[in-house]
């Protein structure tokens, strides 16, 4: 079986070490070369594990899969735009489980209207990961908050909002918050 493991894991700017880690269970930058190179065989269990690593399907992994993926025309940089040496691609990302959206009606902030915020789901043990980012908080009445966390206690998030002149809100005890992860903007 022909892989792109390695194409796929380079336009996802990921090192051989960073695949490794993130394998569940981790596994050794060496054995993902192998992998890559074809020098050992990519069974299936293998391809899901390193498809997760990556954050793509294991079909996008296989060669002549009918994957979601973009042919790269140009890269953009201070010399304006030039061809890129090798062929390259990216690969969209993958919705996961406790993923949702925001969509932005009127521009606030650094937010345009027409712009897409894809966000992660933390729980509250997780929440100090979230600390000065974007976030979305549940409040009773199916209503939300959103701005940027600015400090955590025990049992308090304390959030400024996007407008200017906003007053700091606290919330307490929220069951969930969704962490701004990807911002999708139409030019």
């Amino acid at each position: 079986m022909i892989t792109r493991i390695r194409e796929v894991r380079r336009a996802r700017g990921m090192t051989l070490d960073d695949v490794a880690r993130r394998c569940e269970p981790p596994t050794t930058p060496q054995t993902i070369g192998r992998l890559e190179t074809g020098t050992r065989t990519v069974s299936v269990g293998w391809l899901n594990r390193i498809a997760g690593a990556l954050g793509v399907e294991a079909q996008d992994l296989v060669e002549g899969a009918a994957g979601a993926e973009l042919k790269v025309a140009a890269i953009l940089g201070p010399a304006g735009a030039t061809a890129p040496k090798k062929r390259a691609i990216v690969v969209p990302p993958r919705v996961e489980d406790g993923q949702l959206a925001v969509l932005v009606a009127a521009g606030i902030g650094d937010y345009r209207a027409g712009d897409e915020l894809w966000c992660d789901t933390l729980q509250p043990g997780d929440y100090g990961r979230a600390l000065n980012r974007d976030i979305l908080v549940p409040r009773p009445a199916g209503r939300f908050l959103f701005g940027r966390l600015i400090n955590r206690d025990e049992d308090k998030l304390q959030i400024l909002p996007l407008e200017v002149g906003g007053r700091q809100q606290v919330v307490a005890n929220p069951p969930w918050l969704a962490v701004a992860a990807r911002l999708v903007r139409a030019l």
